[in-house]
């Protein structure tokens, strides 16, 4: 809270400290909302400067990060709005340090089926209409309480379950319509690609 006190009187040290705590969850809330890094990049620098131009109308009431992701979520749906085509990348930090096999780690092909599963649901949540992903992400991505969710993206919390729980069949029904595609494209001798 002091930091957040000193960045509301026009202390730089202040703000840059909320900036380094902050950019990683503004960050990944972008990258899931906007799906490429480039774009999520550039959004989490436009939502702090919003938060710089707004941090004298924040109500210290109110939790600094409910606060934060809301401006955030509701900068990604507004991007996402004025897009007319939707298109993704996956570019994730992936550390290629060499060490020993350990032998209780999973084998290769099993994390490569988990890495791609992880890109399908990341392109599935392309799908969702922008409002229904800020709340998967803030829900699931964000660990958000319901009201929370509610109270960022100015929904009442009956409308934010009925999205959760729409927002899930969708992605069900995409995941399972798939499944049997992803199959049938690959030969039986064939291993995930890695």
């Amino acid at each position: 809270m002091a930091w957040i006190i000193q960045a509301q009187n026009g202390d730089d040290e202040g703000f840059t400290h909320l900036v380094e705590t902050y950019q990683k969850p503004v960050y990944n809330l972008c990258y899931r909302m906007l799906g490429e890094p480039e774009a999520a990049e550039d959004a989490a620098q436009e939502t702090f400067l919003k938060v710089y131009q707004n941090l004298a109308r924040y109500d210290r009431e109110r939790p600094f990060a409910t606060w934060l992701l809301s401006i955030a979520a509701h900068h990604c749906i507004d991007k996402l709005r004025r897009r007319k085509f939707v298109s993704f990348s996956i570019d994730e930090d992936e550390e290629g340090q060499a060490e020993l096999p350990d032998r209780s780690a999973p084998d290769p092909e099993t994390e490569a089926v988990h890495k791609q599963e992880r890109e399908r649901l990341h392109g599935l949540l392309q799908s969702l209409e922008p409002v229904d992903r800020a709340a998967v992400v803030m829900r699931y991505w964000h660990d958000a309480s319901e009201a929370e969710i509610a109270q960022t993206l100015k929904l009442t919390v009956p409308a934010v379950k009925s999205r959760l729980h729409r927002a899930r069949r969708a992605l069900a029904a995409l995941w399972e319509k798939e499944t049997p595609r992803l199959r049938a494209e690959r030969k039986p001798y064939e291993s995930p690609a890695f």
